[in-house]
């Protein structure tokens, strides 16, 4: 998946994997395959732990990263898309990349593809998410890691990212999003999910509905692959409940539970050197920061909510925590993509906004905001349409309201950069 446009100074190779971004998406795993063989196979040289998930994935990415540190072991991250920096989607001990390194990767990447393509191995160019899996596969073999968590891009089934052999598996939620890719049921959308699961590698699920829930253990059933099911276990939402969180929102109990069973899962398998003991699963889940969920920034002498939620489950757990967050109502700046169901994600919204103001997020994609107002009002929510996201959040600045921005992890980005910046230049 891609990330917001940035203008921010890149080395030839890395502007090269920005230039596929033309090509959007593709799915199969031919050419991810291809890649792999080319660069040796570096997917190989590290134990990895594979998750997907409508939303949570990358909450749950974010705890188990920071259990395996907390336990002594060299980890590594990969998430997408990035907020503002391509660096945000590599992580080793807990910290980016540095802009070197990625840009020694990414020739790597590059000079493979290009001998691929004169030879007739590869008969187009990847994708830019291809060629940032193939990047973090390099960039954490050259590292020396002992274990990474991967974030699945989209879907599963033929997400660039599974061509590893995990020694885990985790299927985080299911519900409705990008079916124009992954099917228009919960059970089409599940089965691209329950991709992922590998013979006789176990993979934790978290709570989802029955349909979702029966296609992940036939699927899992004709694979051998035990089955572990983190959503519906009292004792276990007991124990989560009893423990400290650093991410924000009631949503993210139900994804501890995920990252907590995970962990106790591969601490107990005796076929891989991965051992994460108690304290270290508690650091993990009280420690780990996932920048943009939930996330507050002073600007100007005023908080700003910053929330991905990008589609109608998120936007649900965004109105529950804001619900009780700001009871009164909050002034709510919202920009979403084209191709996002704009009017299920108002209609959760609508309870607790006060005050709406559509923008365009920075990208291509991104729906118009007079289009986002329209569709407010067919829904009979009244909204005012400022295009410049900034702009509009100066004029939301006018409100005694809670200040809240939501409905697309590009518009996230944007306004992140520049409230961090404190500027509006």
């Amino acid at each position: 998946m891609t990330g917001p446009p940035r203008a921010q100074s890149r080395g030839p190779a890395t502007a090269f994997l920005f230039s596929l971004e033309r090509f959007g998406m593709k799915f199969g795993l031919a050419s991810m395959g291809s890649l792999c063989d080319a660069l040796g196979y570096p997917e190989r040289t590290f134990s990895s732990i594979h998750v997907a998930g409508t939303n949570g994935k990358g909450s749950v990415t974010a705890m188990l990263d920071a259990a395996l540190r907390a336990a002594g072991h060299r980890s590594a991250r990969y998430t997408s898309p990035h907020l503002e920096r391509l660096e945000e989607r590599f992580v080793i001990d807990g910290r980016e990349v540095e802009p070197a390194a990625l840009e020694a990767s990414a020739a790597r990447v590059r000079e493979a593809i290009e001998q691929m393509l004169a030879d007739g191995r590869l008969a187009a160019l990847p994708t830019f998410f291809e060629c940032t899996t193939a990047v973090a596969f390099d960039l954490f073999r050259d590292a020396r890691v002992d274990v990474a968590v991967l974030e699945v891009g989209l879907g599963g089934r033929l997400d660039a990212t599974n061509v590893v052999m995990p020694i885990a598996t985790a299927i985080v939620s299911i519900d409705f999003d990008h079916q124009a890719q992954l099917g228009d049921t919960l059970e089409s959308i599940a089965f691209e999910k329950a991709g992922i699961i590998k013979p006789g590698v176990p993979c934790v699920i978290g709570a989802m509905p029955a349909p979702a829930m029966d296609v992940i253990a036939r699927v899992a059933a004709e694979r051998g692959a035990p089955l572990v099911r983190a959503g519906d276990d009292p004792d276990l939402a007991a124990r989560v409940a009893a423990l400290p969180l650093s991410l924000a929102g009631a949503h993210q109990r139900a994804n501890a539970a995920v990252a907590l069973r995970l962990l106790e899962v591969i601490d107990a398998d005796a076929r891989h050197a991965i051992r994460v003991n108690r304290g270290a699963r508690e650091a993990g889940l009280a420690t780990a920061i996932w920048p943009g969920r939930l996330e507050t920034i002073e600007w100007r002498g005023r908080p700003v909510l910053l929330d991905a939620a990008h589609n109608p489950a998120g936007a649900r757990a965004l109105a529950s925590y804001l619900a009780s967050a700001a009871p009164a109502g909050v002034t709510l700046v919202f920009g979403a993509m084209q191709d996002k169901a704009i009017g299920a994600m108002l209609r959760e919204l609508a309870s607790v906004t006060r005050r709406l103001i559509c923008t365009t997020a920075p990208t291509p994609r991104a729906a118009a905001a007079a289009d986002l107002a329209a569709a407010a009002a067919a829904g009979g929510l009244t909204a005012e349409v400022v295009e410049d996201p900034m702009a509009a959040l100066e004029r939301a600045r006018t409100t005694a309201d809670m200040l809240v921005v939501a409905g697309s992890i590009f518009l996230i980005g944007a306004v992140r950069e520049r409230l961090r910046r404190g500027s509006l230049s």
